[in-house]
């Protein structure tokens, strides 16, 4: 649906919970939404039902693939007779769809919802139709920061949703690309040596991410030199119940005796250079998340071809003047060519920064 005009929204607004309970309720609901496993084929999705004097009546959060939707969620946590004319506020347009689960549309309106605010439209042309029925049933919808949420407060939830929305927008998988560096720019000494540059905190940190996305990428090169396991670990050395694929790239052969052979879950060989068609194949596969650990020439390939969507760069404290540089030759001969990024996070972790960055044009 178009967001409306200023004139219009005001209207709307004056008939329901003032601006600063729909803030309120948003910012739960992105709260609630982050709760839910960034994994897997189902939006991060959060709902706050508020009555007409801004008072929550209910709320919940989509667990997980066969769980309640967010809405369905709210609406089991609620008094059904404070439903009768209340708000759903939530991150992500209602769905339309008979899934594992009945639509949300339906069920707000036989809930008695008068009326929802929601900051994302669905991309999904399965389960997207929700605003139009609802609207078309007598329930007020309203869509976008100018529904009574803050600016702010879109930009988060646009943010939240981007990764998942991918396979609409990019037309293929969520790609993040990891980077540990020295202050100075370098992921390896003058020798080749690169364990450990960041502390254990960035790398515990690490594991985490891995065992979020739904599949690793390396290239050969990366394998044949540093030998990694790339399976998702806890910091006493166990393995995290879920594991992400392992997926090694390049034309070179993969020894017998690999780390990234051995270990839970699946691993594979792409005995290809074309990165573009193993992500395509990997979102065909059902795979969301992608993360890219394969070193300085798989990353700079990704950046020139323009397949990275987020960057992960750990910041050490350590200087070494030489060495391997984070990121090869990217083809910019002047500044004014440069990639620019938004910084989207930052994160102490030890004696180490996380940056979090992302494409500043990268909209759900």
């Amino acid at each position: 649906m178009q967001d409306l005009t200023a004139d219009a929204v005001d209207r709307a607004i004056d008939r329901a919970p003032d601006r600063r309970a729909v803030d309120r309720a948003l910012e739960r609901a992105l709260v609630l939404a982050a709760r839910g496993p960034a994994h897997g084929p189902n939006p991060q999705v959060g709902c706050v039902l508020i009555d007409t004097t801004g008072t929550v009546v209910g709320e919940g959060w989509h667990r997980g693939a066969g769980t309640r939707h967010a809405e369905a969620a709210a609406l089991a946590s609620a008094d059904p007779v404070r439903l009768r004319g209340a708000t759903a506020v939530v991150t992500l347009e209602p769905c339309h769809h008979s899934g594992r689960t009945p639509p949300c549309s339906v069920a707000l309106r036989d809930a008695g919802v008068a009326r929802v605010v929601y900051a994302c439209a669905d991309p999904n042309p399965v389960a997207a139709g929700g605003a139009t029925w609802l609207a078309r049933h007598g329930v007020e919808v309203r869509t976008g920061a100018g529904a009574g949420a803050a600016p702010h407060l879109r930009d988060r939830a646009d943010r939240l949703l981007e990764p998942w929305a991918a396979p609409w927008t990019l037309g293929r998988s969520w790609v993040t690309g990891k980077i540990a560096t020295t202050l100075d720019g370098r992921v390896a000494a003058a020798d080749g040596t690169s364990q450990w540059i960041t502390g254990a905190a960035a790398r515990a940190h690490a594991h985490t991410v891995r065992s979020a996305v739904d599949a690793i990428v390396a290239g050969t090169g990366t394998v044949l030199s540093d030998d990694p396991a790339l399976t998702a670990r806890r910091a006493d050395g166990s393995h995290h119940e879920r594991q992400p694929v392992r997926v090694v790239v390049g034309r070179r052969a993969v020894p017998p005796d690999a780390a990234v052979r051995r270990g839970p879950g699946a691993w594979r060989h792409a005995a290809t250079h074309d990165l573009a068609a193993v992500l395509d194949e990997l979102g065909s596969e059902g795979a969301r998340r992608v993360l890219l650990e394969g070193g300085p020439t798989l990353l700079g390939a990704a950046l020139r071809a323009g397949l990275v969507d987020e960057l992960h760069a750990y910041l050490a404290p350590v200087l070494l003047g030489a060495g391997t540089p984070a990121v090869p030759d990217l083809d910019i001969a002047t500044l004014a060519q440069a990639q620019r990024w938004h910084t989207h996070e930052t994160h102490r972790l030890g004696e180490d920064v996380l940056v979090v960055a992302r494409r500043p044009e990268r909209k759900c």
